[in-house]
């Protein structure tokens, strides 16, 4: 989790990679609408997100069921998105990738082919509630220092 352009996507793969996940990038979820706007530079609102946050629930307790691992890239910027997103389930953690403002500006900037503009950064910045129950991950490390420090806490438990 965490906003548009830190890492999400790129750390999620390789996380389920190693796992033997399936990876879900969140971005599949959102409805045509949801993207339009996003194109446009108009941040959504809860009642945008909401339906999509429930596809991404769907999908986790449909994975959860069939016995297999799941690894979902979300913004979740919320406290109620998280909640959402089954917060609490004891086969669900959170992975908050975070750090510098111009870091993550630049890395957006230099993407081909998303459809969220650089724009909205500041609306996403100022929508997340930092969670205290996820593990906070930087990323200024490598993607790949990242995700082994993420499969090493799913591997403990």
């Amino acid at each position: 989790m965490g906003v548009s352009g830190c890492g999400k996507s790129t750390v999620g793969r390789l996380v389920a990679e190693h796992l033997g996940f399936e990876f879900r990038d969140g971005d599949d979820f959102h409805p045509s609408a949801n993207v339009a706007k996003m194109r446009a530079g108009t941040p959504l609102n809860d009642d945008d997100r909401r339906p999509w946050l429930l596809a991404i629930a769907d999908f986790m307790r449909a994975s959860q069921a069939a016995g297999r691992g799941a690894v979902v890239a979300c913004s979740a910027l919320r406290e109620s998105y998280r909640d959402l997103l089954l917060r609490g389930e004891p086969w669900v953690r959170f992975v908050h990738l975070t750090g510098p403002r111009e870091v993550i500006a630049d890395r957006m900037k230099s993407r081909v082919g998303h459809y969220m503009p650089v724009t909205l950064l500041d609306s996403q910045m100022a929508t997340l509630e930092t969670p205290s129950d996820a593990w906070a991950e930087d990323i200024r490390r490598t993607p790949e220092e990242i995700a082994s420090s993420v499969v090493a806490r799913v591997r403990a438990g």
